[in-house]
């Protein structure tokens, strides 16, 4: 098991914002870029909703599918939904993705109980 590198992570996280925020505006009148903080609050509330429920149930998002990472948890298996509801709500803080520890995890998975790996194509 490899631990993903953070440029993988920062990628698959451009990804998913962006795929987010196309999919909020499919299905509102939001805008991008939003015009005030109740669109930017929706988007954000896209992104947290989206990947949240994708990296729960699959282990991975849209994102991070592309690039090659999953999320796990201690026995192999995708962290569910309420960990990763949390677990991308956290990312959204900013601060958790940007605090490692010595594994090279963020705050956000060491919260999580979560790693993310990579995975052979």
């Amino acid at each position: 098991m490899e631990l993903a590198g953070l440029g993988r992570r920062i990628i698959a996280l451009f990804i998913d914002w962006i795929v987010a925020a196309l999919s909020v505006m499919a299905f509102t009148k939001v805008s991008y870029p939003p015009k005030n903080p109740l669109e930017n609050l929706i988007i954000t509330g896209g992104y947290i909703v989206e990947v949240g429920l994708l990296v729960g149930l699959l282990g991975f998002s849209i994102g991070k599918r592309i690039v090659g990472i999953r999320v796990e948890n201690p026995e192999g298996r995708p962290p569910g939904i309420l960990m990763g509801l949390v677990r991308t709500f956290l990312i959204c803080v900013i601060i958790p993705p940007l605090v490692q520890n010595k594994e090279g995890r963020g705050l956000h998975d060491v919260l999580t109980n979560t790693r993310q790996v990579r995975i052979n194509p």
